[in-house]
């Protein structure tokens, strides 16, 4: 995030960058998440609630809706008692066209 911050802004600090990074996730305002990167990813939460599909073989990251796991969530949160407050879910596996290749 830094990197293309810097050339708009030289004079801002690294730490301050990720400082203010760490208040909008903690706000609400953007979400963080490892899409297999090795970076994190930092998301603007605007809109409807979704998460992603990230193929381990080609990358490929598939976006798709909260309303395909809000019914697992309740579930999760029935069977336990638990209340789930992420707001963005990440799952790593294969996509069809790698499988096609296997």
């Amino acid at each position: 995030m830094y990197e293309q911050i810097h050339p708009l802004l030289p004079a801002v600090n690294p730490s301050t960058v990720y400082r203010a990074l760490e208040r909008l996730v903690k706000n609400g305002k953007i979400s963080v998440s490892d899409m297999g990167t090795g970076s994190a990813v930092y998301e603007s939460i605007h809109g409807e609630i979704h998460h992603h599909l990230v193929c381990e073989e080609c990358g490929q990251v598939i976006t798709i809706d909260h309303s395909e796991v809000d019914k697992f969530f309740q579930a999760l949160e029935t069977q336990h008692g638990f209340t789930i407050k992420t707001n963005h879910l990440v799952l790593f596996g294969v996509c069809a066209a790698c499988q096609k290749k296997q």
